[in-house]
């Protein structure tokens, strides 16, 4: 593996009070819920990944994409120690009727939807980090 720092883009996908959370199969973080997401490809902009990993992974199509925050999270544990800058975008379903379906079943248990006060546990610790320091994804009404 390359020691260099990688790229992830993740999005908080909004419904009402609840964001869409999937329980991760994978090395890094098995069975905690994250946020759907991936890698950010060359010359792809971070609104273009968001909408593109969200679409391979649950089907769902969003609008109003916006930045909301960056992390530096290292990952020392074994078996893949890693580093990852993570940018956070918060969008809004193109059809608020769509649900996810589950499309890389050997990557993620399953999609759905949570409650923002009640979030299921435990969250893959990046998550967990900003939830604990009172982040919150949601508009200021």
């Amino acid at each position: 593996m390359e020691n260099r720092p990688r790229v992830g883009v993740v999005v908080f996908v909004l419904r009402g009070k609840s964001v869409l959370l999937g329980q991760r199969r994978s090395s890094i973080g098995d069975s905690t819920y994250a946020l759907p997401g991936g890698h950010l490809e060359f010359g792809e902009s971070f609104e273009e990944c968001a909408a593109r990993e969200l679409k391979e992974e649950t089907g769902l199509d969003i609008e109003k994409i916006e930045f909301l925050t960056v992390t530096n999270s290292v990952f020392l544990e074994n078996p893949k120690p890693s580093h990852y800058v993570v940018i956070f975008l918060r969008a809004a379903l193109a059809d608020p009727l769509q649900e996810p379906q589950n499309l890389e079943p050997d990557k993620c248990h399953g999609w759905d939807w949570y409650d923002w006060n009640n979030l299921p546990q435990p969250l893959f610790w990046p998550l967990e980090k900003m939830v604990q320091s009172g982040f919150n994804p949601f508009p200021i009404d």
